[in-house]
């Protein structure tokens, strides 16, 4: 029995990245046309929606979105989540209508394939280099002067397995108070159950999202940060617990 689980979660695995190469494949003339000029990038998000669908289908994922408030079409908003799995990043794009950009690690960049457009189409950041965050903010303004939105997982990485919510940086709550956008807290609540990155682990099933009331920046200063970063990721802490007592 050991030996079936461990056979399933590895063809599991590879069976994943099979599914995030396929559609690439065959939207690739269109990809590449879409990346040509910033402002054909919504043509863009069109189609890495459709990409992340097709990876939630094809490994067994269903979704269950509860929102407490939606969001309105063309305006800016900083879109916030608890990290816990590379089906993150898929699961955010299928439930999202509203283009974004995600701020994301440079170390994806080494993906075949999935690379080559996530280095075109992100706001990478090396968090070891204090020059690449503060280039960060220069990139996202640009992004959000387009009307489009941005999304950052705060706790600046993936935890440990035996950490349900990580401490968060700064940096996506200086980004919206300084651009005065409201910050979307969303909630993730089976990722790291259907998909963590334990490399034996994961099942198909139902991916639980909760999108709680926005929080709003406007009048606030860099002063209040901190306690934005802390309100933010309470009310993310509080539905995780809610959902997982």
């Amino acid at each position: 029995m050991r030996l079936a689980k461990i056979i399933f979660w590895i063809s599991y695995r590879i069976w994943f990245y099979i599914l995030m190469a396929i559609p690439i494949f065959i939207m690739l003339p269109f990809l590449v046309l879409s990346i040509l000029k910033e402002k054909w990038y919504p043509y863009f998000f069109i189609m890495a929606r459709i990409w992340a669908k097709f990876i939630l289908f094809g490994m067994g994922f269903s979704y269950k979105v509860d929102r407490d408030q939606d969001l309105e079409n063309g305006k800016s908003y900083l879109l916030t989540a608890n990290h816990t799995s590379m089906a993150d990043i898929m699961l955010m794009l299928a439930i999202t209508k509203n283009p974004f950009v995600f701020v994301g690690k440079v170390e994806l960049v080494k993906i075949p394939l999935f690379g080559f457009f996530y280095k075109r189409t992100c706001i990478l950041v090396d968090r070891n280099s204090p020059k690449s965050r503060m280039e960060v903010f220069e990139r996202a303004q640009k992004r959000l002067n387009q009307g489009l939105s941005i999304c950052i997982f705060p706790e600046g990485g993936v935890p440990d397995e035996s950490i349900d919510l990580d401490e968060f940086k700064d940096g996506a709550f200086r980004l919206a108070i300084e651009h005065e956008i409201p910050i979307v807290p969303l909630v993730f609540a089976d990722n790291k159950k259907r998909f963590s990155y334990t490399f034996l682990s994961g099942s198909p099933g139902e991916m639980r999202v909760k999108i709680l009331p926005f929080i709003n920046t406007k009048g606030l200063t860099l002063n209040d940060r901190k306690i934005l970063k802390a309100e933010t990721r309470d009310k993310i802490y509080q539905q995780l617990r809610l959902f997982n007592p």
